[in-house]
């Protein structure tokens, strides 16, 4: 029932200013009026501030990412956001073939410095006060505010700074300037120009980012030494962007070898034998594409090997280790939107004359998706905040918020109902984009594990410590 205050005195003016079951702010018995009423001192640990949660997390963020998670959001709110739905819903192209759509957002992202912003200038378009900062923290919060507004676009704009991983990971700075310093220029001036991360192939799957399977996996493309140079065969698929990279990371095994003679190569777009085959018709992020690349006796040079070889299973899990996070923030920025739309439609729906916000069981969902969400992001910032993240604590992350996207968006369409199915609802999309997360970046049963791999250590020791002597059930 409603609370009905006087029409005199001093809570008077309130009428219609709460929910249904509560009392309004400026109420003697509301928290914001009881902690009002302490003193000054105490104000120090206890206070009640009416800020958004957005609001509130932003500010307790170090000033440089205080600004970038600003930007982030604005550029999400005025340029994927408004496009969302229409760019979920184009046609499917023949690979190396891109929407008009698609090659705006990626010329407007480059010329805002989105492409390149990992590295400041010259190598890149980051700000100068923000590289003190962990490469992933600050990926994380881009990521998020992206995918609350498209996965898919988010995917389209983020994904090639994978491709990027291993080249900065490898330490070659001369490679390093030569591949990001010209791209890096030719971004911001409208043409950009974009990288992709290759390791996926047709028989392996997740075989690629587990060493317990990779060892008893054969790798499907090889690189044959030939003159300065080496041959590289075979098929890579479901690359993320590798239909309109200029420039992929490709991993192969060196021939006759298995996975740990990996190693990573730099291929060009347009180098003979090398081209997108296909790109796949897949359920969420549509905006991205998926492409199987063919390599049909590539020659690359020694200039092109990445970080020496063989070193190519310790990049490749490197790169992993760090886009985990990412990736655990795709699922945050999913949940998020989920939770956005749920409280719309609670606040703008009557049934039987009431609002569905005045509902207490609408109400206990919310809250529980609204926490969970925050939980979910309280992860994987605990997580960012360090330079050298570790496997476990990105693997964690990485199940647990993607897993916890789609339990949100669950709960968020038993909310909606029957519109939660309608494209233009946002749902049905958001449902279709969170699925991915919970596959690429190794799938979530691969994460757990390694989880268990990173304790490896200290559960043999555990193991090993003698059995406690138990006595005999009577």
């Amino acid at each position: 029932m409603s609370h009905v205050f006087p029409a005199s005195g001093p809570v008077g003016h309130l009428l219609g200013t709460h929910l249904e079951g509560h009392v309004a702010a400026a109420h003697p018995l509301s928290p914001r009026a009881a902690m009002a009423g302490l003193p000054a001192i105490t104000h120090q640990l206890l206070a009640y501030n009416p800020q958004s949660i957005w609001e509130l997390e932003t500010a307790r963020l170090p000033r440089p990412l205080q600004a970038l998670r600003r930007r982030a959001r604005a550029f999400a709110q005025t340029q994927l956001q408004p496009q969302a739905l229409a760019m979920d819903a184009l046609p499917h192209l023949p690979a190396g073939e891109a929407h008009p759509q698609v090659q705006q957002l990626l010329a407007l992202a480059g010329q805002e410095g989105w492409l390149y912003d990992m590295l400041p200038p010259p190598l890149g378009s980051g700000a100068w006060l923000q590289t003190p900062y962990p490469l992933a923290w600050r990926a994380c919060l881009k990521v998020e505010e992206f995918s609350r507004a498209c996965g898919g676009q988010m995917l389209l704009l983020c994904a090639h700074q994978l491709g990027m991983a291993p080249i900065m990971l490898s330490g070659d700075l001369p490679l390093i300037w030569r591949s990001f310093a010209p791209a890096a220029r030719a971004a911001r001036q409208g043409r950009p120009h974009l990288f992709a991360f290759a390791i996926t192939e047709p028989g392996a799957g997740s075989d690629a980012e587990d060493g317990h399977g990779a060892a008893a996996c054969k790798p499907g493309v090889t690189a044959r030494r030939e003159r300065d140079g080496w041959v590289l065969n075979g098929d890579k698929v479901f690359i993320s962007g590798g239909d309109l990279a200029d420039q992929v990371t490709v991993f192969a095994a060196l021939e006759g070898e298995g996975f740990e003679s990996w190693t990573c190569f730099l291929v060009d777009k347009g180098t003979p034998g090398f081209k997108p085959v296909r790109t796949e018709l897949k359920m969420g992020m549509r905006a991205s594409g998926a492409a199987q690349l063919s390599f049909d006796q590539v020659w690359v040079s020694d200039r092109a090997v990445v970080g020496g070889l063989r070193q190519g299973w310790s990049l490749n899990r490197s790169t992993l280790n760090l886009s985990r996070l990412p990736v655990a923030s795709m699922g945050v920025g999913l949940a998020q939107a989920a939770v956005d739309t749920a409280t719309d439609y609670a606040c703008q729906t009557r049934l039987g004359g009431k609002r569905l916000i005045d509902f207490q069981d609408v109400q206990l969902t919310l809250a529980q998706i609204i926490a969970e969400t925050c939980a979910a992001r309280a992860l994987v910032w605990q997580g960012a905040r360090t330079w050298s993240p570790r496997q476990g604590v990105a693997s964690m992350a990485k199940f647990h918020c993607t897993d916890t996207a789609i339990s949100v968006i669950h709960q968020a369409m038993d909310l909606m109902g029957e519109r939660a199915i309608l494209h233009g609802a946002r749902l049905e999309k958001l449902y279709r984009d969170a699925r991915l997360t919970q596959i690429f970046e190794g799938t979530n049963q691969i994460n757990r594990l390694s989880v268990i791999e990173d304790l490896q250590e200290d559960l043999l020791a555990r193991a090993a410590q003698p059995t406690p002597t138990r006595r005999p059930a009577p």
